[in-house]
């Protein structure tokens, strides 16, 4: 079975940001001076594995402390990350991502896109604006983080709990409710494709207010394009034209246009059909 560039870069990432092997045996947390640093995708703090920060973990914990400093560190980081990557984060370096595409070649009946799936595409920033802002601004938790963060309980809640046997005896009803949670985004993965990506993540409802601006992403070359919407009709994911807001960048358009109009890094002018 040939492996696409996109997944080796995912599994590349995947073991770059987790390269605290020591730590999976130990069952304990590095807590090095990289962890001062965010990587791009969403990966667990507390994961045994982890030798750097999550942006949105590290964005929610700052705003806790808004009180007393702002958090510039982490706005610049992000503000950085949105600027040249944008959500091409989402479709080659979030570990969670590869997960949800590795859950979705399970053979079963899948859910095509419809009025649906894009109305709930809008989801993701209520709860970017309710669990990530909203609730660690009036000091309650890091909302995201502690309710549903499914990438920390498979990275970091799991891996730590079956480490260490004095954890054990300290699961409760939040912890239960945090594999629910997983487990049900996991199951739906199956038959949706990215689910979570496209309805709850709040990194990448923030990656996706960069799509415009973003150095690396995907372009449209308008000379070349007919406008027969292949690259529309083929995209997994609720997009209006290829490279906005919600376009993961996965690449499934350029292997699908006839006509060869789509290209990675090409600043062309803006797609007059879509």
């Amino acid at each position: 079975m040939k492996i696409s560039k996109r997944r080796y870069t995912q599994l590349i990432a995947a073991v770059l940001y987790n390269c605290n092997i020591k730590g999976f045996v130990t069952g304990s947390i590095y807590k090095g001076d990289l962890k001062g640093l965010c990587v791009p995708g969403l990966n667990c703090y507390s994961c045994p594995g982890a030798v750097a920060s999550c942006p949105l973990g590290s964005l929610q914990t700052a705003l806790l402390s808004s009180k007393y400093k702002f958090p510039y560190y982490i706005l610049g980081t992000l503000l950085l990350f949105g600027i040249i990557l944008g959500r091409f984060i989402c479709g080659f370096l979030c570990p969670f991502g590869l997960i949800q595409d590795l859950i979705y070649k399970i053979p079963v009946p899948k859910i095509k896109k419809n009025r649906v799936t894009k109305a709930l595409s809008f989801l993701k920033y209520i709860i970017l604006l309710v669990f990530v802002i909203i609730i660690p601004l009036v000091k309650l938790a890091p909302g995201f983080c502690k309710y549903i963060c499914p990438a920390g309980t498979v990275e970091g809640g799991i891996p730590l709990v079956t480490a260490n046997e004095s954890l054990r005896g300290m699961i409760g009803f939040l912890f239960t409710w945090k594999i629910f949670v997983l487990a049900l985004i996991l199951l739906i993965c199956m038959f949706c494709y990215r689910t979570f990506c496209r309805f709850i993540c709040p990194l990448g409802a923030m990656y996706s207010f960069f799509a415009p601006v973003s150095i690396v992403g995907i372009r449209v070359d308008t000379d070349k394009c007919t406008g027969c919407n292949a690259c529309i009709e083929t995209c997994p994911v609720d997009i209006k034209k290829v490279g906005d807001h919600e376009c993961i960048q996965c690449g499934n358009c350029i292997m699908e246009c006839p006509v060869e109009a789509i290209h990675y890094n090409k600043r062309v002018k803006k797609h007059r059909f879509n």
